[in-house]
């Protein structure tokens, strides 16, 4: 049995859960530790179990909370030389280990695949996560899908997608106009447009769920990001995470 649940989700926090029946590993925690412990316990997720978690990049949204919840539960934290560099000082954990973008490595029950794709920052990596013989993606934070992300991808039984923004909100929306050019940027985030193409032309024979993810609060709606990718309700269970509560735990 894998469990997986988005703890946190969104540009004020981003938090995801990947889990055996003993085993698990975090991807980012860019959310408070009590609140990280707090959601886990509300979806009936043991923290005991966390055995290591993983960061994508640098930015505070993804490593807010990793120094104080390591050292809570005593676990490593992983990321690359990039990253680690470009990490907040304070938000910065003791103990860390470094990993090299493309280079897959076992961790535990798991193989973890880090590969970089398009995203402002030094070393951004999505991730796919094979354990028990299922393929998890977590791909948030995308300018746009290359070729390591197609790749990957196509790779998925499951995968937290990118569903950032709905482009006539973010045009017409409260960002100023340099900040609305860096999420339409192509080292920015992916609207619920691109994460749906990317589906529709990279989606493997194995790919059952989309977890739609980091929803923008300002540029987007649950309602606009699930009634994009509706014409495919048949072939893909759909779920929505959200900002301020952890998702349903999803099975696989």
């Amino acid at each position: 049995m894998i469990e997986l649940c988005a703890i946190a989700s969104g540009s004020n926090g981003n938090c995801y859960y990947v889990g055996t029946e003993s085993e698990a590993i975090l991807i980012d925690v860019g959310v408070s530790r009590k609140q990280v412990l707090l959601r886990m316990k509300e979806r009936g997720l043991d923290p005991e179990k966390i055995t290591g978690v993983f960061i994508s990049h640098e930015h505070a949204d993804h490593t807010r909370g990793i120094r104080v919840l390591a050292k809570n539960l005593k676990v490593p934290v992983y990321m690359t030389k990039g990253t680690f560099d470009n990490t907040w000082n304070p938000n910065r954990p003791g103990d860390y280990g470094l990993f090299v973008p493309g280079e897959s490595f076992i961790f535990g029950e798991f193989v973890i695949h880090p590969f970089l794709k398009k995203h402002d920052a030094a070393n951004p990596c999505s991730f796919r996560v094979e354990v028990q013989g299922k393929n998890v993606g977590v791909m948030t934070d995308i300018g746009e899908p290359c070729d390591n992300v197609r790749t990957h991808f196509e790779k998925c039984d499951a995968v937290f997608l990118e569903s950032n923004y709905d482009e006539e909100m973010l045009e017409n929306g409260p960002y100023p106009y340099p900040l609305k050019q860096r999420v339409l940027s192509d080292v920015g985030h992916l609207s619920n447009e691109q994460a749906l193409e990317l589906t529709t032309t990279n989606a493997g024979a194995n790919l059952k769920h989309i977890i739609l993810s980091h929803l923008s609060g300002e540029n987007n709606t649950p309602e606009l990001a699930y009634k994009t990718f509706q014409p495919l309700e048949d072939q893909f269970t759909l779920y929505l995470t959200s900002r301020i509560a952890a998702s349903e735990l999803i099975n696989l």
